[in-house]
């Protein structure tokens, strides 16, 4: 039933992607804005306390619903999967946006490619030549393909129902909202989300690290993530990054344009610049890597049902 689950969700995000500022974003900015004007004032330690009740008791209430689903009938339990991994993945929206990055580079409209990637990114990133956007564009799409299927298929996978792909989203949600920007930074309720993130994302960002690994240059990967990873202040970020910049042969990271400024960020991958055609190349890298998942997931249940 999983995978069957995980590979309907997929299918019907290819057809017809849900909105997800609509249907997600917008729905879990009005439930906390909400519970901190109820029961907080905003502060640190009320918001840090909303963190752990959003996000401990959702998993607990989706685990107990998918429980009573099931006893219903297995058929509501399977619709109800299926259901919370289209809220909790958005792959679609986020490919979709790299496409059409990817499309203005080939067409040559620098101009377009530039204001798609800061609608993607919420970052400014004006000044950026076409290899520097091609390389945002690749970090951003490792990151949020990432974030958005593998991180949220693995605990979709490790705990009961959906509960798991539930709480990856609110985590997710949160550390988006809370922990972007200088004053996230800077803030304790982002430096609380994000280490929560993190800590659940944890073994997630490895193992697809390590799928990026073999579907890729895997000697140029490891390396990458062995040497390159430990200069990023974001680890989680920086193993994904500089194993698939390794894996694609490509040089991530570097100085970029930001907000009217230059950000110096160190070098991650090896290799050529950045260009349009390594997009292309990212494309098959992240689906060869999901293809790989999910083979393993038949192998895995396969051993149960021979097991059992």
């Amino acid at each position: 039933m999983t995978l069957f689950a995980l590979i309907i969700a997929l299918l019907i995000e290819q057809i017809r992607p849900i909105p997800v500022d609509r249907w997600v974003i917008q729905p879990l900015r009005s439930l906390s804005g909400s519970l901190l004007e109820r029961f907080g004032d905003g502060q640190g330690g009320h918001r840090c306390l909303l963190w752990v009740g959003v996000v401990v008791l959702g998993t607990l209430l989706t685990a107990v619903l998918h429980y009573l689903l099931w006893e219903l009938h297995p058929v509501f339990a399977f619709a109800f999967n299926v259901v919370v991994l289209l809220l909790a993945m958005g792959f679609r929206h986020e490919n979709r946006f790299f496409s059409e990055i990817h499309l203005a580079l080939r067409m040559g409209e620098l101009d377009r490619a530039r204001a798609l990637l800061a609608d993607w990114r919420g970052r400014d990133c004006g000044g950026a030549d076409a290899s520097e956007v091609a390389r945002l564009a690749i970090e951003q799409a490792l990151l949020t393909t990432h974030r958005s299927l593998f991180g949220v298929a693995f605990w979709f996978v490790i705990l009961p129902g959906p509960s798991g792909a539930m709480m990856y989203r609110l985590a997710r949600f949160f550390v988006d909202e809370w922990a972007r920007g200088a004053q996230g930074e800077s803030d304790d309720s982002g430096r609380f989300a994000r280490r929560g993130f993190e800590l659940i994302d944890w073994l997630p960002a490895r193992l697809t690290a390590a799928s990026f690994s073999v579907v890729g240059d895997f000697e140029g990967a490891i390396y990458c993530w062995r040497t390159q990873a430990v200069l990023w202040p974001d680890k989680s970020s920086a193993i994904l990054l500089a194993s698939g910049a390794g894996a694609l042969g490509v040089r991530l990271g570097m100085p970029v344009h930001e907000s009217g400024g230059i950000v110096d960020r160190p070098e991650l991958g090896q290799g050529d610049e950045a260009s349009a055609d390594y997009m292309q190349s990212t494309v098959g890298l992240i689906w060869r890597a999901l293809l790989v998942c999910l083979f393993l997931l038949v192998l895995v249940g396969l051993a149960g049902w021979v097991g059992g």
